[in-house]
């Protein structure tokens, strides 16, 4: 496993980290059992950056990251974020980013965690009700109480990332990025550099279709994310799958897996940037977790984007889009 720091001066994490989200939700069934053992296996691998939120299976996440880490805490980075709230019951209850909520859910986050401070704490959606510096002098207000060691934001637009950069250093900048999704390079990677934040890719590997996983809507469980997901429908979906068809066919040609290509293309876009693919599965952790080892050279990186251009992804990343890019 490569190692990368975050954020110029932040924590030194593994170059591919977990995303832990599907453990507990949205992605068909559950089992912790099989989820912990996929932990311990990203410790064997070197991996020590793993990423939760407060809104995961509504907070049943943060505690099961934290108890599959509790004998390891001092070797690992542990993310967690907050601002998407819900009910008990799982109801979407809208964005906050209030000083208030921000203090009572870095409480809370804690206690499920076990921990006593947060490594990286995200502002997981922008709340345009609060000012973001009124939201990010808050969260500043847990480093200094040592409650937080780093701080983030997630889906933030440019603008928004520049003002938060001007209140605190913002470490890491976490956002859909890959193949599929390139809009960051637009004008976000350019205001994240200048600031020295690191970018922390989610869904690095398009929801799973770009390691390969094509399977159409009847396959998949009723409670799968994807059912709702615009690029999953119709045309949409056949177009998609032969961009991802496109990978697998330059992963056979270097001896390689579609999901090793598509994460060592993301690598390769600089050295702040570290993408946290999810599983809750050995195996497919495993094959993420090669993408370490694999070295595009410049034609090869040359051809990956001309067989997958900028933008030829068809359909939205999400349903509703509002709460992006703020």
């Amino acid at each position: 496993m490569r190692y990368r720091t975050l954020g110029g001066h932040g924590p030194r994490v593994s170059a591919i980290g977990l995303g832990c989200m599907g453990m507990s939700e949205f992605y068909g069934a559950t089992d912790d059992a099989q989820s912990v053992a996929t932990i311990a296996r990203a410790l064997d691998l070197g991996v020590t950056f793993f990423d939760t939120a407060d809104m995961y299976g509504v907070g049943r996440n943060e505690t099961l990251v934290g108890n599959a880490l509790r004998a390891v805490r001092d070797r690992v980075v542990l993310a967690t974020k907050f601002g998407i709230v819900r009910g008990p019951n799982g109801e979407r209850l809208g964005i906050a980013g209030s000083p208030e909520y921000v203090h009572a859910a870095c409480d809370a986050s804690l206690r499920r965690l076990g921990v006593d401070v947060i490594d990286l704490y995200y502002q997981h959606r922008v709340d345009t009700n609060v000012p973001i510096e009124e939201t990010v002098g808050a969260m500043a207000e847990l480093v200094r109480a040592g409650k937080v060691r780093y701080l983030g934001l997630s889906e933030a637009s440019a603008s928004t990332l520049a003002r938060a950069q001007a209140v605190h250093h913002i470490t890491a900048l976490q956002s859909e990025y890959s193949l599929f999704t390139r809009g960051l390079e637009d004008e976000i990677l350019g205001v994240a550099r200048a600031g020295g934040t690191a970018i922390v890719p989610y869904s690095p590997l398009g929801r799973g279709m770009l390691a390969g996983d094509t399977r159409p809507l009847a396959e998949l469980a009723p409670n799968d994310f994807r059912q709702g997901s615009p690029r999953w429908q119709g045309e949409n979906f056949a177009a998609n799958v032969r961009l991802a068809e496109n990978v697998r066919t330059i992963a056979a040609e270097l001896a390689s897996t579609p999901a090793r290509v598509a994460l060592a293309w993301l690598l390769a876009q600089g050295d702040d940037i570290v993408p946290i693919p999810g599983t809750k599965r050995v195996g497919f952790l495993e094959d993420n977790a090669g993408a370490s080892d694999l070295e595009l050279s410049a034609a090869q990186l040359q051809r990956i984007t001309e067989l997958v251009p900028k933008d030829a992804v068809a359909g939205a990343r999400y349903a509703d889009m509002s709460a992006y890019g703020r």
